[in-house]
């Protein structure tokens, strides 16, 4: 016969050492399955933007351009996760000057402290129609408010980006997307993109 296993005094350790076991194996599977990561993910999944104006990766009408009307176009979005408190729109071209040689990304829009429970902008939306509390930070002119693309060369990409917030910002006064972005650090609960693309005519 084979000498009976030795548990200590209280004969409880082979029980123990296996409960204690397949405690950390559920605990393993449980982040495994909800990572602590996953509720920001899926918030920005949720998160979709769009414009009836174009599609994602489309081209942006000329309407919208500096060989157009210069006006921003419609944007729409959903799935706002829950606990968002304020909103951020960033529109961007990382082309510029040149796609086949970008050296920087060029600013065409900025605005922040949108209230959580819109759902859109209306085409050519002009500062005195934004939502009240709603803040405009500098764009690349140096200017507050909309400027349409205006690419020298190519086909530029430019990418709209909302931003979904656990806060209100404070009132930033003259700043630009960095300083925007340095306000928004730690608030981001949600985020989504849309890309349109423009090329002028001949370029």
């Amino acid at each position: 016969m084979m000498p009976p296993v030795q548990s200590g005094p209280s004969g409880k350790g082979p029980r123990m050492t296996l409960a204690r076991s397949m405690g950390i194996l559920a605990m393993m599977l449980a982040l495994a399955l909800f990572p602590p990561w996953s509720r920001g993910r899926e918030a920005s999944m949720s998160l979709q933007l769009t414009s009836p104006a174009f599609t994602h990766e489309g081209a942006i009408p000329a309407k919208f351009t500096c060989e157009g009307q210069d006006i921003s176009p419609a944007l729409k979005w959903t799935g706002v996760p829950p606990g968002t408190r304020s909103l951020a729109l960033v529109v961007d071209d990382p082309d510029a000057p040149d796609p086949a040689a970008p050296q920087r990304v060029w600013v065409h829009w900025v605005l922040y402290n949108l209230p959580a429970d819109l759902s859109g902008l209306d085409e050519g939306v002009a500062a005195a129609q934004l939502p009240k509390g709603t803040a405009q930070a500098l764009n690349d002119w140096k200017r507050v408010g909309y400027g349409g693309p205006c690419p020298p060369i190519g086909r530029h990409r430019y990418f709209h980006k909302l931003y979904a917030l656990d806060a209100v910002l404070p009132d930033l006064g003259h700043a630009d997307k960095a300083a925007l972005l340095k306000a928004m650090e730690g608030h981001v609960i949600g985020q989504a993109e849309l890309i349109g693309t423009y090329q002028k005519q001949g370029k």
